[in-house]
C-alpha cells in the first residue's frame, strides 16, 4: 500500500520536474534561434528582489529532493550552487529526479508523526508532522519556485503554456 505523504509528494515531483526540463529544453531552443545569449535567460527575474531563473530552477530542485529527505529522516544530499549553463540546470534537474525516484513508499512510514525542522533565510521553523511541512510550507514553496521559472520564461518571449507547465500527466 501507497503512504499517503509519498503520493502527496514523490508523483508531483517527478511529474513537475519532467515539465520543468522541458521548459527550459524550449527556453534553450528560445534562445539559440534568435541569438539570444543563455545568460540573458539564466539571469532574468520578474523583479530585482526575485531570484532570477537559474536560482529559481536550483531551489525548485532543492525542495523536490530535500522534502522527501526530511520526510524519510533522510540526510539532506546537497548540490553545489555553480550551473552557468540551460546544460548545467538539466543535469541538476536529472540528479534532483533520480534521487526522488529512489524513495518508495515504505520509506514514508511515521513521516506524519515526525517533527520536521527547517531554517529558511535563518529563521526556525518546526512542523508537529510531516503532513504539516508537506502542505502548507514545502509543497507550496516547490510550486512557487516552479511557476516562478515558468514566468520568467514565459515574460521572456518562450512560447510555453499551461501544457508545458503541467507537463505529462
Amino acid at each position: 500500500m501507497s503512504h499517503p505523504l509519498y503520493l502527496a509528494s514523490i508523483p508531483v515531483f517527478r511529474q513537475y520536474l519532467g515539465s520543468l526540463s522541458a521548459i527550459l529544453a524550449k527556453a534553450e531552443a528560445h534562445a539559440q534561434a534568435r541569438k539570444i545569449e543563455p545568460a540573458a535567460l539564466l539571469e532574468a527575474r520578474l523583479f530585482p528582489d526575485m531570484f532570477p531563473l537559474r536560482r529559481q530552477v536550483q531551489t525548485t530542485c532543492d525542495f523536490a529532493k530535500n522534502v522527501p529527505a526530511r520526510l524519510t529522516a533522510t540526510p539532506l544530499t546537497p548540490f553545489e550552487d555553480a550551473e552557468q549553463s540551460f546544460g548545467d540546470l538539466q543535469q541538476r534537474i536529472a540528479r534532483s529526479l533520480a534521487l526522488v525516484e529512489g524513495y518508495t513508499p515504505q520509506r514514508f512510514e511515521g513521516s506524519e508523526s515526525r517533527e520536521i525542522v527547517v531554517t529558511p533565510g535563518g529563521t526556525e521553523l518546526r512542523f508537529a508532522g510531516g503532513a504539516d511541512y508537506l502542505h502548507r510550507f514545502a509543497m507550496p514553496n516547490f510550486m512557487f519556485h516552479l511557476t516562478a521559472a515558468y514566468a520568467i520564461l514565459r515574460h521572456n518571449g518562450v512560447e510555453i503554456g499551461k501544457r508545458d507547465f503541467i507537463g505529462a500527466l
